[in-house]
């Protein structure tokens, strides 16, 4: 327990509030002690000052008449009346510390004494003093026994160190509780944590439902972990399409190319390598496909983000493919709110787009449907919604979710043309702005065309 960060900090904190409070009780002893006295020597002034006065108004009678009724009151201060020699004359002092009498004004530091009530040595008593000098040699002290402000420090003191004992008990059993408490979410992090290093990507870091620190750093790794999990349930499914999907073209390609070797004719070989390089290029733009879309899964073109004219960038890319669509017969219409903008990359928005309108004009061309493609832009609830809409076969409701994943392609398009990562890139790029991907069907009433409809949704509008 001793070995964690938190119990070290909190063992930290319980010394420096430990040392803070000792110097605290100190203060505070100590300004209260200087308070008393100062209070005291003010006492004390005043009444040498009243002695003064009687004495200027009555002589030395009316003096020893006041400091003897006023020695006799409880609690009173020390009085002494000394002849020129020293000698005690009257008071309610038996002896001072040699030397006191001698100096007018204030001792330079608390003298001891014996009052009359008790024997010569039994206990010590300090004291400060005024001492006035009369012309005839008389001498007077008035001063005040230092054991009320003692006492006082004492007190205070030790009513200050006991309620900062229960506090330090207090604080050890609190900090005992939560260090423990915290040690036990840490386990459960690390338990969780071991389970995932061995391989169970699955797993979660616990999360209370305090909000706490420990909840939000939680919170922040079981995301990273799904992020972790979803990319590697990516490569794990990317390993499995290009063991499967590849193979077969690898297998054609050497086929033909063991063809070509055993062919004497010069135009048969020739037609053979033909196709081969074809074969090739079809394996290059896969492979290049697929490092497009890890590229931008891994946010590694986030940093070449710039404000994009999607209409500009929609326009250009439907007229760029009109001319392929009349080739087919299908008519490329567009209804494209102008002025729209989002913050991303064009080049991959525009292949975006691209792969959009190449898989609509390649299933709607077959299409007994409306032969027309139709892009559409417009601007809502805060939103921008590019949809690419034709009236080919459609894809069925149950499989919308996976002809978005790497290589996957429906049984009725596997003789086209393709390799089943156009819309895997659509995806990885909207991904990438923080949109969405949508497909649903274009005509929900048609069985035989009910066409399919793929719109990219960008956050926050610009423009």
């Amino acid at each position: 327990m001793f070995r964690s960060t938190a119990v070290r900090l909190s063992a930290l904190y319980i010394l420096l509030f430990a040392l803070c409070a000792a110097f605290l009780v100190f203060y505070v002893t100590a300004l209260s002690e200087k308070t008393l006295v100062q209070q005291t020597r003010q006492t004390i002034q005043e009444e040498i000052q009243d002695i003064q006065r009687a004495y200027d108004r009555g002589g030395i009678n009316l003096l020893l008449r006041i400091m003897e009724r006023r020695a006799r009151q409880p609690g009173a201060n020390l009085y002494v009346i000394a002849g020129p020699s020293g000698d005690i004359l009257a008071g309610n002092v038996a002896s001072v510390q040699p030397g006191v009498l001698d100096k007018e004004g204030w001792t330079d530091m608390p003298f001891g004494y014996t009052p009359y009530s008790e024997n010569q040595g039994a206990r010590r008593h300090l004291a400060i003093a005024n001492v006035l000098r009369f012309d005839n040699g008389l001498r007077i002290m008035i001063g005040r026994d230092l054991g009320d402000p003692s006492r006082f420090r004492y007190i205070v003191r030790q009513a200050l160190m006991v309620a900062l004992a229960i506090m330090g008990l207090g604080a050890l059993v609190i900090w005992f509780g939560i260090g423990r408490n915290a040690l036990k979410r840490i386990d459960r992090m690390s338990a969780a944590s071991q389970k995932i290093m061995a391989g169970d990507l699955s797993q979660r870091l616990p999360v209370g439902r305090s909000g706490d620190e420990f909840d939000r750093l939680s919170e922040s790794l079981n995301a990273m972990l799904g992020r972790i999990e979803k990319l590697n349930e990516g490569l794990r499914q990317v390993s499995d399409n290009i063991a499967h999907d590849l193979k077969t073209p690898l297998t054609r390609l050497r086929n033909k190319a063991a063809d070509a070797l055993s062919e004497d004719r010069e135009d048969v070989r020739r037609h053979a390598l033909e196709g081969i390089i074809g074969e090739s290029d079809q394996l290059i733009r896969t492979f290049n496909a697929l490092l497009m879309i890890s590229r931008v899964e891994a946010g590694s073109m986030a940093a070449e983000m710039s404000d994009v004219d999607l209409s500009a960038a929609s326009a250009d890319c439907a007229e760029l493919y009109e001319p392929v669509a009349d080739e087919v017969g299908l008519a490329l219409v567009t209804e494209i709110e102008p002025g729209l903008s989002v913050n991303g990359n064009r080049e991959l928005i525009g292949q975006a787009i691209f792969n959009l309108l190449d898989n609509a004009i390649k299933y709607a061309a077959e299409a007994g449907g409306v032969p027309e493609i139709r892009v559409k832009l417009s601007s809502t609830a805060g939103l921008i919604r590019l949809s690419v809409c034709d009236n080919g076969p459609g894809v069925p409701a149950d499989k919308r979710e996976e002809v978005t994943k790497r290589f996957f392609r429906l049984d009725a398009s596997r003789s086209k043309p393709g390799t089943g990562l156009g819309l895997s890139l659509v995806e990885a790029v909207m991904g990438l702005h923080g949109g969405r991907l949508e497909l649903s069907a274009t005509d929900e009433a048609s069985t035989e065309a009910p066409g399919l409809t793929v719109t990219m949704v960008f956050p926050v509008v610009k423009g």
